[in-house]
């Protein structure tokens, strides 16, 4: 199986900090990653360099066999931990801004997207709650018939039902021939979509492996796993 993700030895360093610390992975096509570790851990790091927005000090990533730049930023689909839409813009704005901006996104599904999520294409995107606006994002994100899909904690500050609205149309809507990550410390909430899980603490994947053969051998749920590993 080919791997879409490749990382070697990556580290990351602000000033006398290392928030990654010689980080290796990999990530099959059409597999499911569950990045999973505390606030701190090198989640974020990680993630931001995946798509370009930081520069590790050391080590190497590819993404589809190049390393990241203008090629990999077409074909990664990306969910911030933070909204990005502009507050003037009304849903069906940001729709049109995705799709002025990759030719990849998919216009249809995204209005389909809109019905399933139950979002008025005519809201302002100010007027949106907390699980509203997490629902927007990932229809944006969903939309793009994307090779890498990145999701940078999508069921964080959200209330149950909207997580379970959200992780539904991950799973319905999940390109089977892409590959996606998925950053959370929510792990009891999102366990149940992953193939592969890597646990992530100081900058290090402590252990990494497929999701329900960890499960058999250790005779645990993933968030029992994460729990012990890291005694929350």
């Amino acid at each position: 199986m080919e791997n879409i993700v490749e990382v070697k030895n990556l580290s990351k360093s602000y000033f006398t900090k290392k928030a990654l610390d010689g980080l290796s992975l990999e990530i099959p096509q059409g597999q499911v990653l569950g990045l999973l570790g505390p606030n701190g851990s090198g989640k974020t790091t990680f993630i931001k360099i995946l798509t370009g927005i930081l520069r590790q000090s050391s080590g190497d990533i590819l993404i589809n066999g190049h390393r990241p730049g203008v090629a990999t930023k077409s074909i990664i689909s990306y969910l911030p931990d933070k909204n990005y839409l502009y507050k003037w813009m009304k849903v069906s704005d940001s729709i049109q801004l995705l799709k002025d901006f990759y030719k990849d996104f998919d216009e249809v599904k995204a209005y389909e997207l809109l019905d399933f999520m139950k979002l008025d294409k005519n809201a302002k995107v100010t007027s949106l709650s907390k699980g509203m606006s997490e629902k927007l994002n990932l229809t944006l994100v969903l939309s793009r018939k994307a090779k890498l899909y990145v999701l940078d904690e999508p069921i964080a500050g959200v209330d149950p039902v909207a997580r379970e609205k959200i992780l539904d149309a991950i799973i319905n809507n999940y390109n089977k021939n892409s590959s996606m990550i998925i950053t959370t410390h929510l792990v009891r909430d999102i366990e149940r979509i992953f193939d592969q899980v890597s646990f992530i603490s100081e900058g290090k994947i402590i252990l990494s492996g497929n999701a329900e053969e960890l499960r058999e051998k250790r005779g645990k749920s993933i968030d029992e796993l994460y729990r012990e590993v890291f005694g929350e």
